[in-house]
């Protein structure tokens, strides 16, 4: 986000943590803010 500002803006970023779950070019899932691990490991596995 600071680094990068137009990379965040253009997938809508404006908070961090931000994972963006890409397939095919186009965002499928996302999880921004924190979350525990048990949450992340079901959408990992949802979006492989």
């Amino acid at each position: 986000v600071d680094v990068n500002p137009n990379v965040s803006a253009n997938y809508g970023i404006t908070s961090i943590p931000a994972i963006l779950f890409i397939k095919g070019g186009k965002i499928v899932d996302k999880q921004i803010g924190a979350v525990p691990k048990s949450i992340l490991d079901k959408k990992i596995k949802a979006n492989l």
